[in-house]
């Protein structure tokens, strides 16, 4: 059992910036990507970013490249989501997950986090 805890979120002005934690009991075998989602109310999860742990290899959606970062410290068995230039549709319940599927759908995602709120204002 993995156990994923994402910290990070809160309230910020569009233009904004926020960086997500992302703490995981333990990277495994079973483990070796890590992506997150946005949800937004009344619509289903979207992948924003995934990496693969430890190895690297950050990927970011298209919608979001060039203001998301993506990245890990395997120290601290910790994946970051840096967001910049926060627009209000960014806003959602983002989750961090891991599994060994990998890819941008969420079934391919075996653990995840309770979710961490993000609000964009104008």
């Amino acid at each position: 059992q993995v156990h994923l805890v994402e910290s990070g979120g809160g309230s910020v002005q569009a233009g904004g910036s926020l960086r997500l934690s992302c703490a995981a009991s333990e990277y495994t075998a079973n483990t070796p990507c890590v992506a997150w989602f946005r949800q937004a109310p009344g619509n289903e999860r979207e992948a924003v970013a995934r990496i693969y742990v430890p190895g690297d290899r950050p990927y970011v959606a298209d919608s979001m490249r060039g203001r998301f970062t993506i990245s890990q410290d395997n120290a601290k068995n910790t994946v970051y989501l840096q967001m910049n230039s926060l627009k209000r549709e960014a806003a959602g319940v983002f989750y961090c997950a891991a599994g060994v599927g990998g890819g941008w759908l969420a079934a391919g995602y075996n653990w995840w986090g309770q979710g961490t709120q993000v609000t964009v204002s104008s």
